[in-house]
């Protein structure tokens, strides 16, 4: 894949800074199925929607995000809810979605697609870590632009052509469930749908080593680079369940 231009990389750090931010918000976040309260947090993924505000009914859930954005959860009182995406600052409602919000249970509201199709996807997330239980990814496809790939997380020390990917023809719009990986250090690494992977030299996306930790979960969200004038893909992950906190 061909170098950023500066004005790519210094947009990709952005959001990788801000995925990081919340990915570290949400790992220092661990939430009792005890608890009397559900949790919501939003993902803004869309790519050309200005500015927007979060509403549960009348009660605002996050103010003014921004592509990229993961706030962290926060608590909510158990109930049937419609969610609406407004414009910020104001009640212009650009997107809404019925959702039920039960005690005990972590959610993320994610906010996708172009402005002009916004839509929202209400997803249940794993808040709990399950130990001794592998640690496990969620990978939600909002690249447009890129097409479907194959999805492969790559143990340190090893080579892509050595493993399985974990999700193949990912295109745009899906979600995969939690998806059980190997515990220890690996890199993800997505190749356009169907490529038989001899090397890394046809990657969409190399990610970082990470450490995939036992009992611990996490969304990876597959986004168009910005501002996206050729397919190229960028990730942002976010932190659901981290047996450290």
């Amino acid at each position: 894949m061909s170098p950023l231009t500066p004005h790519l990389a210094k947009q990709a750090m952005r959001v990788a800074a801000v995925g990081l931010f919340a990915a570290m918000l949400a790992g220092c976040q661990s939430f009792s199925s005890a608890s009397s309260f559900a949790h919501v947090r939003v993902i803004e993924v869309s790519p050309d929607t200005p500015a927007v505000d979060i509403y549960k009914g009348n009660n605002a859930v996050a103010y003014n995000l921004s592509f990229g954005t993961i706030t962290s959860y926060v608590p909510i009182t158990p109930g049937n809810y419609t969610m609406t995406v407004d414009s910020a600052g104001s009640r212009q409602v650009l997107s809404s979605v019925k959702g039920a919000f039960s005690a005990g249970m972590n959610y993320t509201v994610l906010v996708g697609n172009s402005a002009a199709n916004l839509e929202q996807l209400i997803l249940a997330d794993q808040g709990q870590p399950l130990q001794p239980a592998a640690p496990s990814i969620r990978l939600i496809n909002q690249a447009a632009l890129s097409g479907a790939v194959d999805v492969y997380l790559v143990p340190a020390g090893q080579r892509i052509t050595s493993v399985s990917p974990v999700a193949t023809n990912l295109a745009f719009g899906v979600h995969t469930g939690y998806l059980p990986v190997a515990a220890g250090k690996s890199t993800v690494i997505m190749l356009p749908a169907g490529t038989v992977p001899t090397g890394t030299a046809a990657a969409v996306h190399t990610g970082v080593q990470a450490d995939y930790v036992s009992g611990s979960a996490r969304t990876l969200i597959l986004l168009d680079q910005q501002p996206a004038t050729s397919p190229s893909l960028q990730v942002i992950t976010a932190m659901d369940a981290d047996p450290a906190s």
